[in-house]
């Protein structure tokens, strides 16, 4: 009598092992189906090519980028491509995880969880472009502008690519700061009271993470530091609407 449920417990245990290994078939087939495509069509070397535009566009003319590696010319485009594989099959991939847990969710925490997972991964994807698009530029341009005339700027790709990487990730992080003050006060962890008085010390903290996590000028560091400020402005905005819009029914017959 007692393994009965034992084995129903395992059964269930087993099925949510098999469809979460499933979701995590798919969600690579759908990564590798993207960076396919990506590899006919521009192909690996013209997608570097648009990575490297802003620092090119800063270079002299006639300057071009170094390889110090023997298939650092081969390697790294391919891993461009597969990271920008990954960023295109965002949607695809999260769509299986939110088709994995959702089953076990309810009503309510279907509002709050799926809202916060889409506003999450286009806040990120923003980041991402605001950092190419209109940090890029001015940072390269001012760091070979105050580079001395007997020094000859020759990047190296690989060194490029984790400085990019850095700062995409720095900048793609800062735009959540919205769904940080959201969460924070949504599973009433600081009330919106709180958030409010602590503005001069998020200000600091923002210019404070800025010259750590990026290169010591400083185009760049304000160019993430005002961005978070904002955010965390909007965030005081949003989170009591979402507050409103995500309660549970036991929640709103306690406010009643």
């Amino acid at each position: 009598m007692s393994e009965e449920p034992k084995t129903g417990v395992e059964d269930t245990f087993i099925s949510h092992l098999v469809e979460l290994r499933d979701r995590l078939v798919r969600a690579s087939i759908g990564v590798l189906i993207v960076c396919g495509l990506l590899f006919l069509w521009p192909g690996p070397a013209h997608i570097y090519d648009f990575l490297a535009r802003p620092m090119m566009s800063s270079l002299p003319p006639g300057a071009k980028m170094i390889a110090t590696g023997v298939i650092s010319p081969f390697l790294v485009p391919m891993k461009v491509t597969l990271l920008l594989a990954f960023i295109l099959a965002l949607p695809w991939v999260l769509y299986q995880v939110w088709a994995f847990i959702a089953p076990g969710l309810y009503l309510h925490e279907k509002k709050l969880i799926a809202p916060l997972v889409v506003s999450s991964s286009l806040l990120f994807l923003a980041g991402i472009a605001f950092c190419y698009f209109l940090v890029f530029g001015r940072v390269f341009k001012f760091i070979n502008e105050f580079a001395p005339s007997s020094i000859t700027v020759a990047p190296d790709i690989e060194n490029y690519l984790d400085f990019v990487m850095s700062m995409c990730l720095a900048f793609g992080l800062t735009f959540e700061v919205p769904i940080v003050v959201i969460v924070l006060v949504r599973m009433g962890l600081v009330t919106l009271e709180k958030l409010k008085s602590t503005r001069p010390y998020v200000i600091v903290g923002s210019f404070v993470v800025a010259a750590i996590v990026t290169p010591p000028d400083v185009v760049s560091q304000f160019s993430l530091a005002v961005p978070m400020c904002l955010l965390f402005e909007l965030g005081l905005l949003v989170a009591p609407l979402f507050v409103k819009v995500t309660q549970a029914p036991l929640e709103d017959a306690s406010d009643a």
